[in-house]
């Protein structure tokens, strides 16, 4: 709140009186606790959702006589990435930097694991080293497995979506083409953004896979892959199969 990047609250009855302090001089607006949970994506939501401003900063503010900047690579993982934040501001670091194809610190997972501190130091987004990468795809031939539900925006923007071999994420126009999720295409980058590259030109190849004949029948993998853990009590006493008499 005193970082001044609150544009409004939205909290329960219950929260209100709870973060009254907290929450002084704030816009806010009472919703039910049905409500509260609808807006947040946690299990148990404490009643409190904001709606925050997203500081731009920029390579060169980052990078203009820092003491100390945090450099962290590929961090995928969105609960590390926020322990990475929380743990540079901890240190006195002026910036972090997520270099590569990192997750967005923004994600809701890492905005709590950052516990706040990713308001408070000038954390430069990967997105500025991620959109100079991705940009260097443009006008480059991908071959893309085709993915299910990888786009949120497909259904309006009519494209599909896929994962290249390097795992990158493509949004492409299908032509109108029967394409399945499980199929293989290859299309042209025709743009890129810092977490996903586009290719709206022509499919200029699509194969079919027995994966998309499942995903068209309905079918879903099952792997068959336990997690590994323990049991508890006494195994069952396995069957004699065979053996010589003593």
């Amino acid at each position: 709140m005193r970082r001044g990047l609150v544009e409004e609250v939205f909290v329960t009855e219950d929260a209100h009186l709870r973060f009254a302090d907290l929450l002084a001089g704030a816009p806010t607006h009472e919703v039910t606790e049905r409500a509260a949970k609808a807006l947040s994506d946690t299990v148990t939501p404490v009643g409190m959702i904001a709606v925050c401003t997203i500081p731009e900063v920029s390579l060169a503010e980052v990078l203009d006589a820092p003491r100390l900047v945090a450099v962290a690579v590929e961090t995928s993982d969105p609960g590390n990435a926020g322990t990475l934040i929380r743990l540079a501001d901890a240190m006195g670091a002026d910036a972090l930097i997520l270099a590569g194809d990192s997750v967005d610190p923004y994600n809701a997972k890492c905005l709590r694991a950052s516990a706040g501190s990713i308001f408070g130091r000038l954390i430069e987004l990967q997105e500025q080293i991620s959109l100079q990468e991705n940009q260097a795809q443009v006008g480059a031939r991908v071959e893309l497995l085709v993915a299910a539900g990888e786009g949120r925006k497909d259904a309006a923007t009519a494209r599909l979506s896929g994962r290249a071999r390097d795992g990158r994420l493509v949004h492409f126009a299908s032509g109108g083409a029967d394409i399945r999720p499980g199929d293989i295409v290859t299309t042209t980058v025709t743009r890129a953004a810092p977490h996903f590259l586009v290719a709206d030109g022509a499919v200029t190849s699509h194969r079919r896979t027995r994966a998309g004949d499942a995903h068209a029948a309905g079918l879903r993998p099952v792997t068959g892959v336990g997690l590994g853990m323990p049991g508890i009590g006494v195994p069952p006493i396995a069957p004699v199969t065979g053996g010589c008499a003593l």
